[in-house]
C-alpha cells in the first residue's frame, strides 16, 4: 500500500472509532433511562472499575498499552456520565411551570445557570446589560420586573452584587434568592438585609468553572443564612446531579476559601512571577522540563489566563484572606531558612509533615469514592 492508501485507511478507522463513540453515547442515554426507572444511582464505581480492568486486560491481548486503554476508557466513562447526568436533570423536570430570573445571566457563570435551569424546565429570564444567551428572554432592567419569579439568581461581579442584594431586600420578592459569588464577606450586608426583611435567602458557591459539564466529583457550597426553606429549595436544584453538596456558615465559608482559593491562587501567582522575574527565558526552561515543573507550570498557566480583577477581589475582599497569605509567607521563609542554614532535619521534617497531611486527605477522598 502507498502512503496515501495507508492514510486513507487510517481516516476510515478514525471514522469507525468516532461512529462507535457516538453509538456508545446513545447507549448511555438508554442506560440513564433504565437507571431512573429502576432507582439506580447515576454513578456506579464498582462497574467503572470492572470496565477499566477489562479494558486493560483486552489491551494486553491486542498489543495496546494498558495505560492508554485506561485513559481512553476514563474519557469515555466521563462522557457517558455527562450524558446520563444531563438526561436525569432534564427528565426530573423540577422547573416545569416555574420561573427563574438570572441577574447577570449574560456572563460566563450566569450562562451556565441559564442552561442548567432551562434544562430542568424553568422559564428563564435574564437581566444583563450585555445581553442574554440566544433564545432566552431578556429583561432590560430587573428593577422593572414584577419579581414574581420562583428563583432569583445573582451571577453578577462581586463589586455590584451587595448593592443589588440590598435593593432586592426593599422589594421583598416571594421567590428564593441566592448569589453565586466566590466570596461572601463583601456580600454580608446585602445578605443580612434580605434576611432581616423576611426574604427566603441563601448563598451558593459552585466550586467549578463555567465550562463544567459533569458535576460528579464537583462541590457546591450552600451557605445557611437561617432560612431552612430557601436552603432546601436551592439544594433541590442539584438533587438530580452527582454534585457533592456542602452546607456551612458564612464565616466558615470565607475562612476555608482563603485557603482553597486564596492560597492556591497566591502560590501560582508567586510561581509564575518568580519565573518571569528570574531572567531565564521561557523557551530555555522548556528544554529542561521535569514532571513536577511541567505539572506546576500547567496549573500556573491556567491561573495566569484567568481574570486578574476577580483574583484580586478574592485576595483583597475576604475578611480572612490575610491569614492564608501569612501562612504562605511563613512557609516560604521556613524553607528558605532551612536551605540557607543547611538544616537537614528541619527540611526533612517539613517534607514529612506535608506528606502526612496529604496522605490523610487522600485517604478521606478514597473512602468517599
Amino acid at each position: 500500500m502507498t502512503l496515501d492508501d495507508l492514510r486513507r485507511r487510517l481516516s476510515e478507522v478514525d471514522r469507525q472509532l468516532l461512529t462507535l463513540v457516538g453509538e456508545r453515547k446513545a447507549l448511555s442515554g438508554e442506560v440513564a433511562r433504565v437507571k431512573r426507572a429502576t432507582g439506580h444511582p447515576t454513578r456506579d464505581f464498582e462497574r467503572e472499575r470492572e470496565v477499566i480492568e477489562g479494558a486493560r486486560a483486552t489491551a494486553r491481548e491486542v498489543g495496546v498499552s494498558p495505560a492508554l486503554a485506561e485513559e481512553l476508557l476514563r474519557m469515555l466513562i466521563r462522557s457517558s456520565l455527562t450524558t446520563q447526568e444531563q438526561a436525569t436533570v432534564a427528565a426530573r423536570g423540577a422547573g416545569s411551570g416555574r420561573r427563574a430570573l438570572i441577574i447577570g445571566g449574560g456572563g460566563k457563570m450566569g450562562r451556565w445557570f441559564v442552561q442548567f435551569l432551562s434544562s430542568q424546565g424553568f422559564s428563564v429570564e435574564v437581566a444583563d446589560p450585555n445581553g442574554a444567551p440566544e433564545g432566552v428572554a431578556r429583561v432590560p432592567d430587573w428593577r422593572a420586573t414584577d419579581l414574581q419569579q420562583d428563583f432569583i439568581v445573582l451571577a453578577t461581579p462581586l463589586g455590584v452584587t451587595d448593592a443589588i442584594l440590598r435593593e432586592l431586600a426593599l422589594r421583598r420578592p416571594r421567590g428564593v434568592i441566592f448569589d453565586v459569588g466566590s466570596l461572601k464577606s463583601p456580600l454580608r450586608a446585602g445578605l443580612m438585609a434580605l434576611k432581616s426583611h423576611g426574604c427566603r435567602v441563601t448563598s451558593l458557591h459552585p466550586m467549578f468553572g463555567p465550562d463544567t459539564e459533569l458535576l460528579s466529583g464537583r462541590h457546591v457550597i450552600f451557605v445557611d443564612l437561617g432560612s431552612a426553606e430557601a436552603l432546601a429549595e436551592a439544594q433541590a436544584l442539584f438533587a438530580s446531579t452527582m454534585a457533592e453538596q456542602v452546607v456551612m456558615s458564612l464565616d466558615d465559608h470565607d475562612r476555608l476559601i482563603a485557603y482553597v482559593l486564596g492560597l492556591s491562587h497566591a502560590l501560582n501567582i508567586a510561581f509564575f512571577t518568580a519565573l518571569a522575574e528570574s531572567g531565564e527565558a521561557a523557551p530555555r526552561l522548556a528544554k529542561l522540563s521535569s514532571t513536577t515543573f511541567d505539572a506546576q507550570l500547567d496549573v500556573a498557566s491556567r491561573v495566569a489566563q484567568d481574570s486578574p480583577e476577580l483574583y484580586f477581589e478574592i485576595q483583597s475582599l475576604n475578611d480572612y484572606g490575610a491569614e492564608s497569605l501569612e501562612a504562605l509567607s511563613k512557609a516560604v521563609e521556613r524553607i528558605r531558612a532551612a536551605v540557607l542554614s543547611r538544616d537537614h532535619d528541619v527540611f526533612v521534617t517539613l517534607m514529612r509533615q506535608g506528606r502526612d497531611y496529604l496522605e490523610d486527605r487522600r485517604s478521606i477522598t478514597e473512602r468517599r469514592a
